[in-house]
């Protein structure tokens, strides 16, 4: 009795403080959860043996140890036997439809023509410059608090901005500043560039660097003791109150297909949380599924969406997202672009999808062209003498045509230059000082390609005859009307259209020395 005692207390005891420290959801879907068990049950067998050995009586333990050994044993080939039940080998359709992506969609009429003043164009890394050294003009905050590498970017009351709390700087820092709090964020505007520290009158007090009950995660497993959670994420709402943002998840088998179910929003200075479902998260929150999670469901439902052998055989129609992303804020909300390219590697797209992380609503832009990469190296080509490095791109509607536009940036992290490159002929590349503003560079650009806005012509007219041709693997259609003008048109532009046009047709066309950027059925 005594020995059972001493190895129950012992054991328990170790259970608990594993526990505090580790924080599994106790829900048989999480990985942690099995990982947890299967190392306490091993622990108990570790305890024992110890307990017996310096008690010197073994055989009734032995017995146990064999029976835990053959349990532990038995749990992993049955997690491994439903993984790989629930794999993407017989649920490939499954998989494929994590994620429902809306085809078909027009750029030009789904993203509005580009406004300048209120382009994000401060990156992560020059954000991150920027809140450091906002950070080192308060001496008396500097050597207490330090900002953390978050940057969240949200639309903050019409206003593109990134936004990232203080921490404690140590474990001293926390004790000697806990009563208080950390009583403050930094926000770095993402088009002007400037940045602020906010002060609160009440200190944050549940955030990550904090310790014991006051840890954000531990405060979040004290509440949510079932709840599988995502990556947090630092906002703000409409009047400047912070707010950490957790994502909900379930599995399928363990760990498998995850999901976001919804969000637990959590308020940093009083410790008070509310638990919503997907629809009912408020809409000042911009980021509830993150940027990861969205390209590994996108990849997904382009490669299982003709089934497992497909994707490892035919490969027909199989896709995948290109290395990187960017944000576009639209009506409100964030969103995350990123390519779409064929599975063979090549340096051309297929296309876009732009993807709400609100609410993970995705749509599918058809626009063969240049691949993010291959654009930034065509731009670091033409200043290839100064040594500068480009950004990722940032897809903007300029002219009605998707258009790449990248920093190029010293190696101080100064941007100096801007470009704009032609999705659709990554050959068209333009850079501008930085110095003269954006809209000098946009202007520059439309002038060298002959983009010239102003002298759009919008007519009527009769097709005479019509022909198609591939060009660099775009689509292109040649128009000749009654009176002998001759025009061009990218599929693209009207990819449901032009392909159905005849002889004899009449439609209405906006075009510019000759290239069609409008068709519109005289319905229309």
């Amino acid at each position: 009795m005594k020995k059972n005692i001493i190895t129950i207390s012992i054991f328990l005891l170790i259970t608990l403080l594993l526990y505090y420290f580790l924080l599994p959801p106790i829900n048989l879907s999480s990985p942690l959860f099995w990982a947890f068990t299967l190392f306490i049950l091993c622990l108990y067998v570790f305890v024992s043996s110890t307990v017996n050995t310096i008690l010197d009586k073994r055989l009734y333990f032995e017995i146990i140890h064999k029976y835990i050994i053959y349990a532990v044993g038995f749990l992993i080939v049955i997690i491994i036997l439903v993984n790989f039940i629930l794999s993407p080998i017989f649920q490939a359709k499954n998989y494929s439809e994590r994620i429902m992506v809306n085809e078909g969609k027009t750029f030009i009429e789904d993203v509005k023509e580009v406004d300048f003043s209120k382009i994000p164009l401060i990156d992560k890394d020059s954000s991150e410059k920027l809140g450091d050294r906002k950070m080192g003009e308060f001496t008396s905050w500097v050597s207490q608090f330090y900002v953390s590498d978050l940057y969240t970017q949200i639309n903050y009351n019409n206003e593109i901005i990134r936004v990232t709390p203080l921490e404690y700087a140590s474990i001293i820092k926390y004790f000697t500043n806990r009563s208080d709090g950390i009583k403050g964020y930094i926000t770095v505007d993402s088009v002007t560039g400037s940045s602020s520290l906010k002060q609160l009158d009440k200190g944050m007090r549940y955030v990550p660097s904090a310790l014991f009950f006051e840890n954000l995660y531990r405060k979040l497993r004290i509440n949510y003791p079932f709840t599988i959670f995502d990556e947090e994420s630092f906002e703000i709402d409409n009047e400047g109150n912070p707010y950490w943002i957790v994502p909900t998840v379930k599995y399928s088998g363990i760990g498998l297909r995850k999901e976001i179910t919804g969000a637990v929003i959590l308020d940093p200075i009083s410790g008070k949380s509310e638990k919503y479902e997907l629809d009912e998260i408020p809409s000042w929150v911009d980021h509830v599924f993150s940027a990861d999670l969205i390209i590994e469901q996108v990849d997904d439902w382009g490669e299982y969406r003709n089934g497992f052998l497909n994707s490892i055989f035919g490969q027909k129609d199989v896709i995948n997202t290109t290395d990187g992303y960017n944000y576009l804020v639209m009506d409100d909300d964030v969103y995350l672009y990123t390519g779409i390219t064929s599975v063979s590697s090549d340096e051309s797209n297929l296309g876009f999808v732009l993807v709400n992380l609100r609410t993970k609503e995705t749509n599918y832009y058809l626009a063969p062209g240049a691949e993010e990469y291959s654009a930034m190296a065509s731009a670091e080509g033409l200043v290839q003498e100064k040594g500068y490095v480009a950004s990722f791109p940032l897809l903007i509607n300029l002219n009605n045509k998707p258009t790449y536009l990248l920093s190029l940036k010293d190696d101080a992290g100064l941007v100096k230059m801007y470009a704009f490159i032609d999705v659709e002929d990554y050959q068209k590349v333009v850079v501008g000082e930085a110095s003269l503003g954006i809209e000098a560079a946009a202007s520059k650009y439309l002038k060298e390609n002959n983009f010239n806005k102003g002298n759009l012509i919008t007519n009527n007219i009769i097709i005479k005859d019509i022909t198609s041709a591939v060009i660099d693997g775009n689509t292109y259609y040649y128009l000749t009307d009654n009176d002998n003008n001759l025009y061009y048109a990218n599929i693209n532009i009207a990819k449901t259209k032009l392909p159905f046009l005849k002889k004899g047709t009449e439609i209405k066309v906006t075009y510019n020395d000759g290239e069609v950027r409008e068709i519109f059925s005289m319905e229309d």
